[in-house]
């Protein structure tokens, strides 16, 4: 791909995630989101480099102030107890990239795979980032199973369902994406 397509490829998916913040589904505690949706696309279409650069320019666009987050926007948004979700999603884009790039032909099983370990890392850093601010910040402490509950059982059910949509997805958009990147 080009410079400037991949640039753009990248400001689309930045903004795709930052709209998929207000695309809510209430649940108590961690709000229910297509951030995941667009992020695991993002590692898909557009690899794990490029779909990681997409959500650090959402993040970095949110820490400057945009209320482009779930619950807001600004430097201080480092201290809310989602926002371990959001150092997830950098990370878990690019391994949903990494692992959906392997092999030559993409099939819906190997990208809900990919998708599916994007979805632990996303949830592995966000509970690890929620204990440690409600520990160490807000001073309440929080326990395993109230943890658990809120931060995990209730809100997985709904990503695993994007993990699949984002394999059909996927499987659809990649062969048009590359024969698009075939033609420039």
């Amino acid at each position: 791909m080009s410079k400037t397509k991949d640039l753009v490829l990248v400001s689309l998916f930045a903004a795709l995630i930052a709209a998929g913040a207000f695309i809510r589904i209430p649940v108590p505690v961690v709000p229910f989101t297509l951030q995941f949706l667009f992020t695991s696309l993002a590692g898909i279409l557009l690899g794990a480099k490029l779909g990681g650069l997409s959500v650090l320019c959402y993040i970095a666009l949110g820490l400057m102030g945009l209320p482009i987050f779930a619950g807001g926007g600004g430097p201080a948004y480092v201290l809310q107890p989602t926002f371990g979700y959001l150092i997830g999603f950098a990370v878990g884009t690019y391994v949903t990239g990494t692992l959906a790039s392997r092999g030559s032909c993409p099939t819906v099983k190997r990208l809900a795979i990919a998708n599916f370990m994007g979805l632990l890392i996303v949830y592995a850093f966000g509970m690890v980032y929620y204990w440690l601010i409600y520990q160490f910040y807000i001073g309440t402490g929080i326990g395993f199973w109230t943890l658990f509950l809120y931060c995990f059982l209730l809100a997985v059910p709904g990503d695993l369902v994007l993990c699949g949509v984002a394999a059909i997805l996927g499987t659809r958009l990649l062969p048009v994406l590359k024969k698009g990147s075939a033609v420039s």
